[in-house]
């Protein structure tokens, strides 16, 4: 049942699942597991992983996520190579050739779906809406499709509705926009002070009137709106996302296991849905670490049982 579940999604440790890790499991619930390229060799094994994860909701459409964008960001890397399929590569292509771009796009998307739904995953992290920003931290780089916001927001679309053909959800990230971070969220906390008029007309543009089931928060001090939290755990930016950007679907946080947060896991998450986020991530598959995720994150709310029913309507 999906209402028993726990509000939080938890990356797994090897390419099986442990004795461990089924206790986890079992014992925690959470909504989702996310994969990674430590969790794929194959896609046999892959699909051996995922049917296991499954079997043990008892649910077919148990929310499986990766983060396969493409590029330098390839879960699938020991299955097949998208090295120069980048998104910077993509948005050169809209520009240059929009008829050619809209075949090949569209392929690309097909095929990963494809490859996603055949090892059992049924949500993407993608797209990545964040501006290409010059002297910006590279953590961005060339996963961004451009430096034109309406390329980006255009682009995007057509992501989320050729993913949502394909019967895979969508991750608008990292909301409400990472391209002006000069240092690593991984690393470090990114802070931006340009004004909010500013960030409403380009860094905000590309995630607003997205029709994607979920979003991602970026791990970034917005100063001119809060000068003490990043988006994750801001009030006013989770506000913000909901009314001004007018995301109004299922907010995931980004890797609570990330450098950019300060305070200890516990706060972390505590903080997470105090600021109004409604999925907990943490991605290192460190089994200590998650029980403290598991044991601080509430069981699925109304609002949450009720966006989730709706994807799975979405998948049938």
């Amino acid at each position: 049942m999906i209402k028993n579940r726990r509000a939080f999604i938890v990356g797994l440790k090897s390419l099986t699942l442990s004795n461990k890790e089924i206790i986890f499991l079992k014992k925690y619930k959470p909504w989702g597991i996310i994969l990674f390229s430590r969790n794929i060799k194959s896609i046999e094994q892959a699909k051996k992983l995922t049917d296991k994860i499954k079997k043990i909701f008892k649910d077919k459409k148990y929310p499986i996520l990766i983060d396969q964008e493409g590029g330098r960001v390839n879960r699938l890397n020991k299955i097949i190579s998208f090295d120069n399929l980048t998104s910077e590569y993509f948005g050169n292509l809209f520009i240059k050739d929009k008829k050619k771009f809209n075949i090949i796009y569209k392929l690309f998307i097909d095929k990963t779906s494809y490859l996603l739904k055949t090892i059992g995953a049924n949500i993407n992290t993608v797209p990545l809406l964040d501006l290409r920003v010059k002297g910006a931290s590279n953590i961005i780089g060339n996963r961004s499709f451009s430096k034109n916001k309406k390329i980006i927001s255009k682009i995007g679309d057509k992501c989320i509705n050729i993913s949502h053909e394909n019967s895979i959800g969508t991750v608008i990230k990292h909301i409400p926009g990472h391209g002006l971070a000069k240092v690593d969220s991984h690393k470090f906390t990114p802070v931006v002070t340009k004004s909010l008029n500013y960030l409403n007309k380009n860094d905000f543009f590309p995630f607003k009137n997205k029709h994607s089931y979920f979003a991602m928060t970026a791990h970034i001090i917005y100063r001119s709106i809060d000068k003490l939290n990043t988006a994750t755990h801001s009030k006013k930016i989770i506000k913000l996302i909901r009314n001004k950007i007018g995301f109004k679907n299922i907010l995931i946080s980004d890797d609570l296991s990330m450098k950019s947060l300060k305070d200890d896991l516990q706060t972390n998450v505590i903080k997470t849905f105090s600021a109004g986020c409604n999925l907990a991530l943490h991605c290192n598959g460190k089994l200590s670490e998650m029980k403290i995720v598991g044991d601080n994150s509430p069981k699925l709310n109304n609002f949450i049982i009720k966006k989730t029913s709706l994807f799975y309507k979405f998948l049938s």
